[in-house]
C-alpha cells in the first residue's frame, strides 16, 4: 500500500446513524446516500457497514453505481435518484433498481420493460416493478410539475407492470438559515403535503413519502415522512455552508464526527538554503536556511492546488505550512529547523482529529462534499471498525 491512504473510520459512521435515528424516531426509514463512491468514501464496503448499523436501504445516482453493490451481494433496496438513459432500462429492472421517475414517456418505458422481464418470469419482487414519482416542488430540477402528479401517479397506478411504491421531492435550500429560505423551504413542503392529499383524494396510494436530505432532517423535522435521505452528514459533515444565525436552530447536535483521514508520509527531506524557491513558478521562496519535507500526494490525489502556500499538515502533532505550489502527485512542507521530524513520519492531511474537509473547503471557495468526491480511487482505502 501507498505511502497515501484515506482511512476510513467506520466507527463513526455508526454514531452519525445513532444520532440521526435519534432524531427521526423509530417510525422513519433511513435511506443513506452512497453515490459517487460513497462521497469517496467507497461504496461497498461504506454501504455493507452502514446497512449492519442502521440504515434501510441506499441511494445511488448511477445505473454502474447500483450493479457494482449488487455485484458485492448488497440486497437491499437501492433507489436510482437520477435519469437514466432509455437503453439502460432493462439493467435497472435486471438490477432491481427503484428509479425516481418524472415524466409519462420513461414511465412508459419502464412499463414495456417490466413487462417484457415479467413475460420472460425473471422480475425479482413478482409481477409488478416498483418506482417512485419525483415531484419538483421548487428545485427545478428533475421531477414533474404539482400539476402534473395526479396524472403521472394515475398512470403508474394503472399500469399492471408497475407499482407505485412512493413519492419523493427535493429540497433547494433545507440547510440554510435565511428567513427567506427557510419560507422557502416551508412552502415545498407545503406543497409536497397538498399535492399528495390530491392523490389520497383521486384514491391512490402514493406509497412511501420522502424528501429531506440532510439539511431538512437538521432544520425541517416536519419533512421527515416516511423516509430521509441523509447523505453529507452521515459523512461527519454539517450540510450548513456558514454559521447558524439565530433564525433557527438545528435540531441535532454538532457531534457528529467525519468519516475520512487523508494521511501521507514524509518520504524525503532535503535542506533548503535562505532565497532558494520550491516547486513550480517559484511562488515559494525560503526566508531562512530551512528543511523541506517532500510529501507524495498532490492534485492527482484529491488535494487542491489552490491550497499551496495557505494550508498545513500535521506531523507528530505539530502543524507544518505547506510551501511551493501543490505538484500532481506530491506536495512540500516547511520543517524548518526539523525538530524531531523524520524520514517517512506519518503526514495527517486532514481528518477527524485535525482540519477536516470543510475547514479546505472553506479555503478554496467550495463545500466538503466535492473535497471528499474528489480523493481519487489511486488513494488506497484502509477501513477501520
Amino acid at each position: 500500500m501507498r505511502a497515501s491512504r484515506a482511512i476510513i473510520h467506520l466507527e463513526n459512521l455508526k454514531k452519525n446513524l445513532e444520532i440521526v435515528r435519534e432524531k427521526i424516531g423509530t417510525g422513519t426509514k433511513i435511506c443513506f446516500c452512497v453515490k459517487a463512491d460513497a462521497y469517496g468514501h467507497g461504496a461497498i464496503p461504506v454501504s455493507q457497514y452502514a446497512l449492519e448499523n442502521g440504515a434501510d436501504c441506499l441511494a445511488v445516482a448511477l445505473v454502474s453505481e447500483g450493479k457494482e453493490l449488487r455485484k458485492a451481494g448488497i440486497n437491499s433496496r437501492i433507489f436510482l435518484l437520477s435519469q437514466a438513459l432509455p437503453e439502460e432500462i432493462d439493467e435497472i429492472i435486471n438490477t432491481d433498481l427503484i428509479p425516481l421517475v418524472s415524466d409519462r414517456d420513461f414511465i412508459n418505458a419502464l412499463a414495456a420493460g417490466a413487462s417484457d422481464v415479467a413475460a420472460a418470469g425473471s422480475q425479482s419482487r413478482g409481477n409488478q416493478f416498483e418506482v417512485h414519482l419525483k415531484i419538483d416542488t421548487g428545485m427545478n430540477r428533475l421531477g414533474c410539475g404539482p400539476d402534473e402528479a395526479l396524472d403521472l401517479a394515475t398512470l403508474i397506478a394503472n399500469n399492471k407492470n408497475l407499482q407505485l411504491g412512493g413519492i419523493a421531492s427535493h429540497f433547494s435550500v433545507a440547510d440554510s438559515t435565511e428567513p427567506e429560505d427557510i419560507a422557502y423551504t416551508r412552502a415545498q413542503i407545503t406543497c409536497f403535503n397538498k399535492t399528495i392529499e390530491e392523490i389520497r383524494k383521486a384514491g391512490i396510494d402514493p406509497g412511501e413519502l420522502h424528501a429531506s436530505n440532510s439539511g431538512a432532517i437538521c432544520f425541517h423535522k416536519e419533512a421527515n415522512f416516511d423516509m430521509v435521505r441523509p447523505g453529507i452528514m452521515l459523512y461527519g459533515y454539517s450540510p450548513m455552508e456558514s454559521e447558524i444565525k439565530p433564525a433557527i436552530k438545528p435540531s441535532i447536535k454538532p457531534s457528529i464526527k467525519p468519516l475520512l483521514e487523508l494521511q501521507s508520509a514524509v518520504v524525503h527531506i532535503k535542506r533548503v538554503s535562505k532565497g532558494e524557491e520550491v516547486s513550480y513558478g517559484r511562488t515559494w521562496k525560503a526566508p531562512d536556511d530551512t528543511h523541506i519535507g517532500i510529501i507524495p500526494i498532490g492534485y492527482a490525489d484529491g488535494l487542491p492546488r489552490l491550497l499551496s502556500n495557505q494550508y498545513q499538515v500535521q506531523i507528530k502533532g505539530k502543524a507544518y505550512p505547506l510551501v511551493g505550489r501543490i505538484c500532481m502527485d506530491q506536495c512540500m512542507v516547511n520543517l524548518g529547523n526539523r525538530g524531531e521530524v523524520e524520514r517517512w513520519d506519518k503526514a495527517i492531511i486532514f481528518g477527524p482529529e485535525f482540519t477536516n474537509a470543510q475547514d479546505i473547503a472553506r479555503i478554496t471557495g467550495t463545500i466538503p462534499y466535492e473535497i471528499l468526491c474528489n480523493i481519487n480511487k489511486r488513494v488506497p482505502r484502509l477501513y477501520l471498525k
